[in-house]
């Protein structure tokens, strides 16, 4: 371990210390064997922790404030209280100056600034702790955002994400109140999304992904990313000047129309969400810019949620039965996505659903905010962690609900989602776009069927040859044995393709996993053999 490896751990120890967090380090295995004498408390009930916890992370810098922001998208995995409070963290790193800036993109881009641009501003538009944005003008004439990433920013967060997965590990070894939060699993998801974060190259690709998505529409605009101009810690892309949603908020102009802009914000996320299956993670008003003409801008795409279309069309279900206010409904869906056990007592759960139900989707009810807020509270409460598919899409429809909501109050939230999730639901039942986007499955099930001849033919040859003869052989004794036999294995088949149906998994036939339905096929192919059997018997 280098000097600057334990210099930082020292750095973390003594914050963690400060902030009454030191018991958490002092359980090792000899507390186990000698119990320390010391007062205990317990932390996870002191009223201050969220609080000592965001203080902590804000002093410990970059790494752990991007973990906080992450974590406050994820209240069902800390519960709201922290979530609330670690979207207070705020990144307050100073501008590097625009000597370094210039190092680092010539470095990036392979020549001189001047010569790669026409013009490149000296003054940054905006700042945060992992890059900065400057303004400039490419040689053919395109006016440009380039982003800049800090240098020495991936070895910090290496060198942090390393000792937040070693104590995170200590921790949950040790301290048993702490195990239900998964501590080791979060420092595993902050370091996936961090590596795709700090690698510019992937916001890159969102743009011109959703750009795509987004074609046919002239009501939405995605920025032009560039190509020759980017990499993984230089980004060049399209300069929007608009006007900020937050300004739009409080303008009075007619210029906006904040009905329609608040119908299109929600027509354009739940596109994302239910049709294409790639949405901007973090769709708050700042990441929204209105162009001329009431036109929608999405911006910041170096973090995106990424939906199947398994899980699209479960979420399109979903919705539907919350809007229903189907209790039974949902907690089916649920079991059938794997997110509850089949064999859970969920009478508890139910009762605490209808209450939601009527709290939350009473008459008059327009908004799904407070109720996927509540409903996530409800599944921690249960020790349910919902897929982070899930969590990271209520996030989303959270935000875009407050947008459009403050753009409009009386926009129905519901009504303006119908439409969509109906069309998602009738592009699935698309019999050629089914076939067209499964191939994979379409190749499956192709050459299963292939094979399926030839091992018919020997099993009938084998029977032919030796089997059938064998059957006139043996006694009475033996025909029972095989008879119980065959009764053990229709009724094992039986029993397995049913635990299969309920945990979904696997290519798909007819909307169920295809093995269960091969496991009810060899079951009747087997019952029928049987009476056969019975019945050139008699």
């Amino acid at each position: 371990m280098d000097k600057e490896t334990k210099k930082r751990i020292r750095e973390i120890t003594a914050a963690m210390r400060k902030y009454g967090f030191g018991k958490l380090l002092s359980k090792t295995i000899k507390d186990k064997i000698l119990p320390s004498k010391e007062d205990e408390y317990d932390i996870l009930l002191d009223p201050d922790l969220p609080v000592n916890l965001r203080m902590m992370f804000q002093e410990l810098g970059t790494s752990f404030i991007k973990l906080g922001q992450l974590l406050s998208t994820r209240p069902d995995m800390v519960g709201e209280a922290i979530a609330t409070e670690f979207e207070k963290l705020q990144d307050d790193n100073p501008p590097i100056s625009y000597e370094e800036v210039k190092r680092i993109v010539e470095s990036e881009l392979n020549g001189n600034i001047e010569d790669l641009f026409a013009e490149f501003s000296e003054e940054s538009l905006a700042t945060a702790s992992i890059a900065q944005v400057h303004e400039a003008r490419l040689l053919s004439g395109e006016r440009v955002a380039v982003k800049v990433q800090k240098e020495g920013i991936t070895d910090t967060l290496e060198q942090d994400i390393a000792i937040m997965k070693h104590l995170t590990s200590q921790i949950h070894k040790y301290n048993e109140d702490f195990r239900k939060f998964n501590l080791p699993g979060m420092i595993d998801e902050f370091d996936y999304s961090m590596h795709i974060e700090i690698d510019f190259t992937n916001e890159l690709i969102n743009m011109k992904h959703v750009e795509a998505n987004f074609a046919d529409d002239d009501t939405i605009h995605i920025p032009i990313g560039y190509s020759d101009y980017s990499t993984p810690k230089v980004l060049t892309m399209e300069f929007i000047d608009g006007t900020k949603m937050q300004d739009v908020y409080e303008s009075d102009s007619e210029e906006f129309d904040k009905p329609l802009l608040a119908k299109r914000t929600i027509d354009s996320f739940m596109k994302q969400v239910l049709i294409d299956g790639v949405f901007h993670a973090d769709p708050h008003a700042g990441n929204i810019i209105v162009l001329d003409d009431n036109v929608l801008c999405y911006i910041d795409w170096g973090s995106i949620g990424l939906l199947d279309d398994d899980f699209r069309k479960n979420l399109c279900d979903m919705l539907m039965l919350l809007a229903d206010q189907d209790v039974n409904g949902v907690i089916n869906q649920f079991i059938y996505m794997g997110v509850l056990r089949y064999d859970m007592d969920t009478t508890p759960l139910k009762r605490d659903l209808r209450d939601l139900f009527f709290r939350y989707f009473a008459e008059g009810s327009t908004g799904l905010n407070d109720a996927l807020g509540k409903l996530l509270d409800l599944m921690q409460d249960y020790g349910v962690v919902l897929p982070n598919e899930f969590v990271s899409m209520a996030r989303g429809i959270s935000m875009i609900e407050s947008v459009a909501t403050t753009l409009d109050p009386d926009i129905d939230i519901m009504a303006s989602i119908e439409p969509i999730a109906r069309e998602a639901m009738e592009e699935r039942m698309d019999l050629k776009k089914t076939v067209t986007d499964n191939k994979g499955s379409l190749l499956y099930y192709k050459n299963m069927l292939k094979s399926f001849p030839p091992l018919l033919a020997n099993a009938i040859h084998k029977m032919n040859d030796g089997e059938m003869k064998l059957r006139f052989e043996i006694d009475r004794m033996d025909r029972i044995v095989s008879k119980f036999s065959l009764v053990v294995i229709i009724a094992a088949l039986l029993l397995s393709s049913s635990i299969v149906m309920t945990i979904n998994r696997g290519p798909m036939l007819f909307d169920m996993p295809a093995i269960a339905v091969l496991g009810y096929v060899a079951t009747f192919i087997l019952g029928v053999i049987g009476i056969l059997n019975y019945l050139y018997e008699r």
